[in-house]
């Protein structure tokens, strides 16, 4: 048993990276304890089509300045059976369509209580590629987790594989991730308030605040249209409370004070995405 909580433990790894600065943290020092991985461990990026440019040009950016590979994965369907398509930087889904074919199997929106969404189009879909490319049986699962966030961390997946928590288990907070950052050459060009990313995971994700997801449909209102589009055409909504074609432009019609009143948006966050 090492002291390091970054040394790979036995057996079959997967590394899940979300884009995001905190998986990144996680998986430099994975390489710094480890050096080159195995064949046995796999960095894997699940791709929903609704992630932001700047994601996808930071997961590609960790890869090239790290030499580390990174297996690009998007949800995919084959002879009406859920499988995964192996994407790349140079082909990879931009406008949704993995996340789309999904909500077309299902007939019916993601939601703050039914999240399948990332249950889909990110942990099966890694598994997916695990189990049939690979053929692993087990293995362990690499989360980026922080310490001051544990509450968050499962303690059995009730699959194949079992959880590592190497940030938690090395008392990592947010100050850490931001001070590393700091000295790294090149950054995830999203803005980060508080130690996190409003504009990480799917950018118009329900999970997101009232005040954040107002921002994005004032500043950036084509974001909407898919999300708008996927309501309409399942004739529901991803919130019970919220419709996205009324919200957006109710929110395109206001002045700009509006955003900088802490009691006109709600602030809470319902959650995030880990994969």
């Amino acid at each position: 048993m090492t002291d390091n909580p970054y040394k790979l433990p036995d057996g079959n790894v997967q590394i899940s990276f979300s884009g995001g600065r905190t998986s990144a943290f996680m998986l430099h020092e994975i390489l710094q304890a480890n050096g080159d991985l195995p064949e046995r461990c796999q960095v894997m990026f699940a791709n929903t089509g609704r992630e932001m440019p700047q994601t996808l040009e930071f997961v590609n950016e960790i890869s090239v300045r790290w030499g580390v590979p990174i297996v690009w994965l998007e949800y995919d369907r084959c002879d009406n059976k859920a499988t995964y398509r192996v994407a790349s930087w140079h082909d990879h889904a931009i406008s949704g369509e993995p996340f789309e074919l999904l909500i077309r199997r299902k007939k019916y929106l993601p939601n703050t209580v039914m999240r399948f969404c990332t249950t889909e189009l990110k942990i099966l879909t890694m598994k997916r590629y695990l189990t049939k490319q690979l053929d692993w049986k087990q293995w362990s699962a690499a989360v980026g987790i922080r310490a001051d966030e544990a509450h968050r961390a499962k303690t059995d997946s009730k699959d194949r594989w079992l959880y590592w928590y190497p940030l938690r288990d090395a008392g990592v907070a947010k100050r850490d991730i931001f001070d590393f950052w700091q000295r790294q050459p090149f950054d995830l060009q999203l803005e980060s308030v508080n130690g996190t990313t409003p504009l990480g995971n799917c950018d118009m994700c329900f999970l997101k605040s009232e005040k954040i997801l107002a921002n994005i449909a004032k500043t950036m209102p084509s974001k909407a249209n898919w999300w708008i589009r996927m309501e309409q055409e399942t004739g529901s909504t991803f919130r019970k409370d919220r419709d996205l074609a009324e919200f957006t432009d109710f929110v395109g019609r206001q002045s700009d004070w509006v955003f900088d009143d802490e009691s006109f948006f709600c602030q809470a966050d319902g959650g995030e995405c880990t994969g």
